[in-house]
């Protein structure tokens, strides 16, 4: 695929909604345009992406960060992730590692959990960019069409925007998250990371 028929984009931000039965919305922005593309991906997902973007560092690998270290092992590294289909409403992406000629099929959840390990490139192509991008005419015009992915319309057909996490909320919700797979030496370390942001409020 030439670069004419992909769209370089950046992470805007995650956004959750509380009908939403866990899931979220990762926006991403095209970088040298006004299109955003929202993809709904699951709360593990959603967690490895934060986490790595707010440079926390579990003691022990997730399963992405044990995937980075199996390429690095093999001598190989992440070159970039492309979306790069959209099918039955779903979403495809392809991953190129450096010295490989073949892509690896991915989903883009955890192709951009490990494009922010990498700091990669992130390309959407341009068909998915046409297909599902949008471009937020009025402020509330985006919240609205993201709760409308994430299912979190209210009786009345009075939509609630979704809730975009604060560092605070998302440390809070890993905390209680530690604290239920009895993983306490990460629970200390993010109560720690709370309480030291609380107290710089």
């Amino acid at each position: 695929m030439t670069d004419n028929n992909k769209v370089q984009v950046e992470i805007m931000g995650l956004a959750a909604s509380p009908a939403s039965g866990g899931a979220y919305a990762l926006i991403l922005k095209e970088v040298s345009g006004d299109r955003r593309l929202p993809i709904i991906i699951g709360a593990f997902e959603a967690q490895a992406i934060a986490l790595e973007m707010e440079g926390i560092k579990p003691p022990r690998p997730l399963t992405h960060d044990l995937i980075k270290n199996i390429i690095d092992t093999l001598g190989v590294s992440l070159h970039d992730v492309l979306i790069s289909e959209l099918r039955d409403g779903t979403f495809f992406a392809r991953l190129t590692l450096n010295s490989l000629s073949t892509e690896i099929d991915s989903r883009p959840s955890d192709a951009i959990a490990l494009a922010v390990r990498y700091g990669v490139p992130i390309f959407v192509s341009e068909m998915v960019m046409g297909e599902a991008g949008f471009i937020p005419e009025e402020e509330g015009e985006e919240k609205s069409d993201i709760d409308q992915m994430l299912g979190g319309s209210s009786k009345g057909g009075e939509k609630k925007p979704p809730q975009k996490m604060t560092r605070l909320e998302m440390l809070q919700k890993q905390l209680k998250e530690a604290i239920d797979r009895e993983d306490y030496e990460s629970a200390a370390k993010i109560r720690d990371e709370i309480r030291s942001l609380s107290q710089g409020d």
